[in-house]
């Protein structure tokens, strides 16, 4: 029987078209029993490969098409080594796939030279177990001995693609990858498609069909997939693992200030006992771990997920909530008839994640740790795009294209077929232009290939001996030297892959901007107050935050800002903590038409009841409204009568949507009801239908209390600090422009005055400075009294580096404050301190107690000689004499900067208008106003209105008519948004579309694409 020995999939990435399933599905018809996969220099994927050929009944043959050295691996000069030749490499056994994983990782991490490359060096040390395949016999057969083949000895062909009218798509993809410079090429003439076993017979001799026979048989690898491996780690005293574990969580009763009451007993000698009957206890002990050097750090942490239903993670302090104060089930994290090993999922500030990630690497070894790889793919409108410049289309057909495809939700991604479905004037698009339907049709067949491989946002691996004993490891491709797994998570961990992975259980370990803007607030105000907060020491009853929160001042919180959310939480009043965690878990697709209802009853306007007595038990917190996903579990069990184990096959159908399981699911939950809550067919079905919008949303109850959490926190320290807190926010969002914009107009509108650098109170960042006992200036919806306002830094100005800006603090601090022009320009002797610089800090404003903006830059070269001289005469001073005979600084006359000057030097340098804004003179007709731009995201489609702002970009675009239109981006106070300007309004009104300009606009509101823009249909000048 013929086999293909060089198959390339998609993951030969920008190389190859097919989809793993689809090699598998063509072997299969073409009645195949076997199969290679060999992609080109990479192990990408091996694992699904593997797994796909066994499920269809396919021996899996995994192999790599290497790229050989022209001399050594080391060597890298130019225009020698970027020449190389090809050499297929098949693991015969486990040793030879053994082998596989260490010469991809070499040709990586060593070898890498445009391509990574191998060389005899590494083939003469893990050769064992490989059958070799060469064009040319170099000296192979010295090192594979009988295990090396000549390809001209073989029947064999290079597969690429699947039929011969893919040739285009692989051109494509080819094109693609030429214009991100990585080189390869195809002969054009080649069949590169993949032939069946008839068409072998006629193209190659009897012998060659024996030999690649031979080979298929020879290669017999069998991968022990589906073990849970743990990492090892060293435990003190000689204790086993479950005393570890017990004496840390004991330790812990101490450390949290609970009592030891029966019930925290039972429920932790409970837990104990599922977990080392399970035998998770060394994977929990380094969790508690990592966790311990990060509070011993100060590095601020939360949990996601249901792990926050453990007692023992609280008391290990894994996790920051006591699972009983909240009524959060263990069993949803773990329980004995659960099959998968636990997932914990940590929140790490993102600013010192890396920090974590390094003590990691120190303990468990640098070859035991690395961070996931994952594989960026073709999505819709990306595949749009990329179609439209590889195939030489115009750039704004591509864009309009891509607009017109709608985005996805989380977890269901867009495909070109659904939006044809969901958008009617892509289609319209698609069957009447030519040139579209070319886009979309070759788009359609490369959406959903790998594009190239990353690092994963959250996912690090640590094994217990070397990770090239479980998979290939690289390079980020972004160049930062960080090793990164070749396999991404649905191979390596059983918790995102299934049982057929490697084993490596995945650690979360994601980094959270709110939990580094907390972090941040806290050493602010012990810096800045003298003040010792912690998480665990805020009140979860302040009055004045919940206050705050009910009257809709919720920006620059955490996953309680937005429009939606904010208006939800003024019409529900919250009162507890637990009222922010049911928002959290509500406020998504599907469980979002719970929020009314539990609104209602909770004010009292509706009555509280409950499809059957025994969802009391677990309802009544939430007055009967089904909020968490555990209430269905909790359903499920209670009134169904499932098991834990049946309970959790549920959970997956809901939670993933698969239609089958779902229809078995709804036939076993309506049965339980009759049989074992005892009520009738008609209300069974009434609650199962209470389920269906929680499908593939819902939340579990402890990552909502976790999240919830860690929201209050953030409203706590804005309502108590805001001044600080806000300061903080800022220099998170740093680099943001349009989250900066948003933060400094909440600052504006709580009274809290923010200025433009200053190079006598600003640091790096933003920062706070004291005001004295003095209300804001400002008009604000909030006259309170403010202790500080806030100055951006000297690193937020365009052009300005930290080095300039560190020697400006360090001779502020060293000593004192800058008296004069002067002054500053004789003390700062950094050499970067240029024209460029200089120029930033006058425009911005930094310099403005010293001279007027429009006199200070007229006199740039002045100021440049004079410090020049200055830093001349500090390198050669011989004498007092000397230094006191250089000249005096003198300023010539100029004009003064027009606000408009001012206002645009802001927003070049800073990103945003600071000093005031374009629309200070319109504002009494902004304040008599209701409507704004903000308010226009809660408007519906096509719904009329007027707004107004200022012009801050616009771009013009070619229609498919060939006609000229804008998009321009126009701001008011309250935000911005995307004006589209079609070409019979723009004939009309074509001198108001510019950058600056202020102007009112009659049009519609436009809901495409998941976000909210603007049509425009009248427009004058304001």
């Amino acid at each position: 029987m013929f086999t293909h020995l060089r198959t390339h999939s998609h993951y030969s990435l920008l190389e190859a078209l097919p989809k793993i399933p689809e090699l598998i599905k063509k072997a299969k018809d073409s009645g195949m029993t076997s199969l290679a996969l060999t992609d080109s220099g990479n192990l990408y994927g091996a694992i699904e490969f593997y797994k796909e050929c066994l499920e269809h009944g396919i021996k899996p043959i995994i192999g790599v098409d290497f790229y050989v050295a022209l001399r050594t691996r080391h060597d890298k000069e130019a225009r020698i080594d970027n020449s190389r030749s090809r050499l297929v490499l098949l693991a015969e056994n486990l040793t030879g796939y053994h082998n596989l994983l260490k010469l991809v990782t070499a040709s990586y991490l060593e070898g890498f030279y445009y391509k990574p490359r191998i060389d005899r060096e590494l083939l003469e040390k893990y050769n064992e177990g490989l059958i070799a395949i060469a064009k040319e016999e170099k000296n192979y057969k010295e090192i594979f001995k009988d295990r090396f083949y000549l390809e001209s000895s073989l029947a064999i062909y290079d597969v690429y693609y699947l039929d011969p009218a893919d040739r285009p798509a692989l051109n494509t993809v080819l094109s693609i990858q030429e214009h991100l410079n990585r080189g390869g090429a195809f002969d054009e003439e080649q069949d590169l498609s993949f032939r069946t076993p008839e068409q072998a017979r006629k193209d190659f001799s009897r012998e060659a069909l024996e030999n690649t026979a031979k080979i298929a048989d020879r290669c017999n690898l069998k991968l022990d997939l589906g073990k849970w491996i743990f990492p090892e780690l060293e435990i003190p005293d000689g204790q086993s693992p479950d005393e570890a574990l017990r004496n840390i969580v004991f330790d812990g009763i101490e450390k949290r200030g609970l009592e030891k009451t029966p019930e925290v007993l039972e429920r932790i000698e409970y837990e104990l006992k599922v977990i080392k009957d399970k035998g998770f206890q060394k994977y929990l002990l380094v969790v508690s771990d990592l966790l311990r050097y990060a509070h011993e750090h100060d590095i601020l942490t939360n949990v996601r997920g249901s792990v926050a239903g453990s007692m023992i993670t609280y008391l290990a302090g894994i996790t920051n909530i006591n699972p009983l104060e909240y009524q959060l089930p263990f069993e949803r994290f773990l329980n004995p008839d659960r099959p998968s090993p636990p997932d914990i999922d940590l929140d790490i500030a993102d600013n010192r994640r890396d920090e974590l990630i390094e003590y990691t690497r120190k303990k468990y070894g640098e070859n035991h740790v690395a961070q996931i790889g994952t594989f960026g793919t073709m999505m819709a409108r990306g595949a749009v795009r990329d179609v439209t410049r590889a195939m030489g289309f115009s750039y704004e057909l591509g864009d309009q294209i891509a607009k017109l495809i709608p985005f996805g939700a989380q977890g269901f991604p867009m495909t070109i077929e659904r939006a044809f479905k969901e958008s009617p004037e892509l289609k319209e698009m698609y069957d009447s232009d030519a040139d579209t339907r070319t886009i979309l049709d070759m788009a359609q067949k490369i959406e959903g290939n790998a594009r190239h491989v990353s690092v994963h946002a959250a996912g690090v691996v640590i094994s217990p001996t070397a990770l090239t004993d479980y998979t290939a490891l690289q390079y980020d491709t972004k160049g930062e030297q960080k090793v990164i797994t070749q396999y991404d998570m649905y191979s390596l961990d059983p918790n995102a892959g299934g049982e057929m992975t490697v084993g490596l259980l995945k650690f979360d370990l994601l980094g959270i901007r709110n939990l580094a803007t907390i972090a941040e607030t806290f050493e602010r105000l012990k810096k800045i107050e003298g003040k010792e907060l912690r998480l665990e020491d805020i009140p979860l009853d302040d009055k004045k935050t919940f206050e705050m929160l009910a009257r809709g001042e919720t920006e620059g919180t955490f996953q309680l800002n937005g429009p939606g959310m904010t208006k939800a939480l003024m019409e529900l009043k919250p009162t507890a903590i637990y009222d922010i965690n049911v928002m959290v878990a509500l406020y998504r697709p599907g469980p979002m038409d719970n929020i009314n209802e539990y609104i209602a009853r909770k004010h009292g306007e509706k009555p509280i009841t409950y499809l059957h007595p025994k969802m009391k038990n677990f309802l009544e917190p939430t007055y009967g409204v089904l909020v968490y996903q555990d209430d269905l579990l909790l359903t499920a069990i209670e009134v169904a009568g499932y098991s834990w184990g049946e309970v959790d096959k549920f959970r997956k159908a809901v939670g993933k949507k698969i239609p089958e399981e779902m229809k078995k699911q709804h036939m076993m939950f309506v049965q339980g009801c009759i049989t074992h809550g005892k009520m009738t067919r008609d209300k069974a079905e009434a609650l199962w239908d209470l389920f269906v919008p929680f499908q593939g949303y819902g939340f579990n109850k402890a990552h909502a209390a976790s999240y919830g959490h860690i929201a209050y926190i953030t409203a706590y320290l804005k309502a108590n600090f805001p001044e600080i807190y806000m300061s903080a926010v800022l220099t998170a969002e740093s680099g943001d422009v349009n989250t900066i914009g948003i933060m400094v107009n909440e600052c504006k509108r709580m009274g809290i005055e923010v200025l433009p650098p200053s190079i006598n109170e600003s640091f790096s960042q933003f920062s706070v400075i004291p005001l004295g006992s003095s209300t804001s200036k400002l008009h604000s919806e909030v006259e309170l009294p403010r202790k500080y306002k806030i100055r951006f830094g000297l690193t937020t100005i365009k052009n300005f580096g930290q080095g300039i800006s560190s020697s400006i603090t360090a001779e502020r601090k060293r000593v004192g404050k800058f008296k004069s022009l002067a002054d500053f320009l004789d003390r700062i002797k950094d050499k970067n301190l240029n024209k460029k610089s200089l120029e930033s800090l006058i425009k911005s404003g930094a310099l403005e107690e010293f001279g007027e903006r429009g006199e200070l830059l007229a006199n740039l070269d002045n100021l440049l000689s004079y410090h020049r001289e200055q830093l001349n005469a500090s390198d050669n001073q011989s004498s007092l004499f000397d230094l006191s005979s250089l000249p005096a600084l003198r300023l010539e006359k100029a004009p003064e900067a027009t606000l408009r000057d001012k206002l645009s030097w802001e927003k070049e340098l800073l990103g945003l208008y600071v000093s005031g804004h374009p629309l200070e003179q319109y504002k009494e007709k902004f304040m008599s106003k209701e409507m704004n731009i903000k308010k226009l995201s809660n408007f519906r489609e096509g719904t009329e209105a007027v707004i107004a702002g200022c012009v801050e970009g616009a771009r013009d675009v070619l229609t498919k008519n060939n006609e000229r239109m804008v998009f321009m981006k126009l701001a008011d106070f309250s935000g911005s948004i995307e004006v589209a300007v079609f070409p019979r309004v723009l004939a009309d009104y074509r001198q108001y579309v510019r950058t600056d300009n202020c102007i009112a606009i009659k049009g519609r509101v436009s809901k495409r694409k998941g976000e909210t823009s603007f049509i425009a249909e009248k427009i004058k000048a304001l």
